[in-house]
């Protein structure tokens, strides 16, 4: 009896290393896979806010949320599953399938320049938010930040996937799941903080001391000019990280000179930073991304209006 007590402790010690040690397996995972992915955070971050512009002041926070639900909604349910699926069955098919989702981002940054530089889209654009009610409007937007998100979490989890694929099956979920809650939680609180700082603002503004007045008024004041700034950003966020991703997929099909140029550039950009190479390398090879998604997207945005013409005059007849 004594013996059989013994044993059972031993074996339950045992499990209890076995979990610890799965524990830090899936910590370790967990923190690889985000490191790697820090870029697209930054991307995803610049390309959110401007979902939440010309709306409400007092739904910018609840829209959020319904966005950072329906990114992990597209984590969790959808790309979680397809990853692990895809990973272990048909591995070769993750990069078209990513490349395909580049291509979309880089057609609807490239659209928007296009609209905005030749006026195309203004008016309609315009039309369509007259004719919206305020919770319908809200909700297209939601949804367009949803497909958006899509796209950029597919890249996230694909890029995490990669870095835990020498793991068993179990860690890699248990990362991929880690991963999805640590980077939601990152990007949509420091959305959620970016659009409501004119609000902070506001409330320092208000206070006693002169020098925090000072900061809040200056804080208000600057707030519209950063958040056009980052609707920008966002629009040029969408050419870069859907350039890089095309440029990555032609990398691993081994389809050159594409690749090679923009690792070109991202090294000429780091010699010339020299004091911060990593710096200079990651400018050069966003920039030349940019640049090969604003091509391969503006090529889509004036074609792809002319194929719908063209199909809609076929179903018109």
């Amino acid at each position: 009896m004594p013996s059989g007590l013994v044993a059972l402790l031993d074996d339950v010690a045992a499990i209890a290393k076995l979990a610890a040690a799965s524990v830090d397996d899936v910590a370790a995972a967990s923190m690889k896979a985000s490191s790697k992915a820090v870029g697209v955070v930054v991307d995803d971050a610049a390309v959110t806010p401007k979902y939440v512009s010309g709306l409400t002041p007092a739904r910018e926070l609840p829209i959020i949320w319904r966005i950072a639900k329906g990114s992990l909604r597209n984590k969790l349910l959808f790309l979680l599953p397809a990853a692990l699926l895809l990973s272990a069955f048909v591995p070769w098919t993750i990069t078209p399938i990513l490349m395909l989702g580049g291509l979309y981002l880089a057609f609807e940054g490239a659209e928007k320049i296009l609209g905005s530089l030749l006026g195309h889209h203004a008016a309609d654009d315009e039309a369509a938010v007259g004719d919206q009610t305020p919770e319908q409007l809200e909700n297209s937007k939601v949804a367009g930040a949803v497909r958006t998100d899509l796209i950029l979490s597919a890249e996230i989890m694909a890029i995490a996937l990669a870095e835990v694929s020498d793991q068993t099956i179990l860690t890699q979920a248990a990362a991929l799941v880690a991963v999805s809650l640590l980077i939601t939680a990152g990007v949509y609180g420091v959305v959620g903080l970016i659009v409501k700082m004119d609000d902070i603002g506001l409330h320092l503004a208000q206070r006693e001391s002169a020098v925090t007045q000072r900061i809040g008024r200056g804080m208000v004041a600057a707030m519209p000019v950063v958040l056009g700034a980052i609707a920008r950003i966002g629009t040029v966020a969408m050419l870069w990280v859907g350039g890089g991703i095309l440029v990555h997929g032609l990398e691993q099909f081994h389809l050159t000179p594409i690749p090679h140029i923009a690792e070109a550039v991202a090294a000429w950009f780091a010699g010339v930073l020299s004091f911060a190479p990593g710096v200079g390398h990651w400018f050069g090879f966003a920039l030349a991304s940019a640049v090969v998604g604003l091509v391969a997207g503006g090529v889509l945005a004036l074609i792809v209006p002319r194929v719908i013409a063209l199909f809609g005059k076929g179903t018109a007849h």
